[in-house]
């Protein structure tokens, strides 16, 4: 049996935001020194012992590494992980704080049983000849994310979710991610997608996140449209025309409005 590409374990951060991992959730353990990067538009440092968890790693940018810096890194479709995620409202809570820091401090106990999992999951991934390799690799994946929840909600607390409501925020949440804001700004959208009201939208993600739903809407968007405005080889009529705005002007207004200064202002 061939080893699948859903699971891929490295030695290098080098994957992170490029295309070729774009479907990817990033985990890595830091073995040794350390790295500092930006990540929504945050500068962040990665230390060893430190856990880094990375679902979209287009935002991360300005990687810079210490001369001693060791890492593993378990890289996962959101798919499987989709798959290997057990029936817990956590994860939602989870998903959410990473995304304002995805660095976990751990414990010298939780680093040693971390290291353990990374290298568990690498013998399962190796273990091509067994009869039920995928079974046996999503089990040592759903392995590996219990714990990195019980990481989280020891060191960060837990908070109590509905099941409806982690539902909503999630599948509001992966609308985004698979890029939908460039093309739809509106609450409503979302909304109609899930089959509620945007008041309900809103109201939920305000509970869940402590934001409003048009909060993420624009963050996401904005995040994005920094990082393309970075992009010099791209006019910004380009960049206007890939989230669908009526016009160069309205597109100018909308960088002013949430980056504090206009698009050349900001490329310069």
């Amino acid at each position: 049996m061939e080893k699948t590409k859903d699971v891929i374990i490295t030695e290098s951060l080098d994957g992170l935001g490029t295309d070729a991992f774009g479907d990817y959730l990033a985990h890595a353990i830091c073995l040794g020194g350390s790295c500092s990067f930006v990540f929504n538009d945050k500068d962040f440092e990665l230390h060893e012992g430190d856990l880094m968890i990375v679902r979209k790693g287009k935002l991360i940018e300005k990687v810079r590494y210490s001369d001693d810096f060791k890492v593993k890194v378990l890289y996962a479709t959101s798919s499987f992980i989709e798959l290997c995620t057990p029936m817990t409202n956590y994860g939602m809570h989870g998903s959410l704080a990473l995304f304002f820091n995805p660095v976990m401090k751990l414990t010298p106990e939780q680093y040693d049983l971390c290291v353990r999992e990374f290298k568990w999951i690498e013998f399962r991934l190796n273990q091509t000849d067994n009869n039920f390799y995928i079974e046996t690799l999503r089990n040592a994946v759903q392995s590996a994310i219990l714990d990195f929840f019980e990481f989280h909600s020891k060191n960060y607390g837990e908070r109590k979710l509905s099941t409806q409501n982690a539902m909503i925020m999630g599948k509001f949440l992966n609308m985004l991610e698979n890029g939908s804001y460039r093309k739809n700004r509106e609450v409503s959208f979302y909304a109609d997608a899930l089959c509620v009201t945007p008041k309900y939208l809103s109201e939920v993600s305000k509970k869940v996140s402590g934001f409003a739903a048009n909060y993420w809407i624009n963050r996401y968007t904005i995040l994005d449209i920094s990082r393309l405005l970075r992009d010099k080889s791209l006019t910004f009529v380009q960049i206007s025309d890939m989230f669908g705005f009526s016009s160069p002007a309205y597109f100018s207004r909308y960088v002013q409005h949430n980056l504090g200064v206009n698009p050349t202002e900001y490329r310069e």
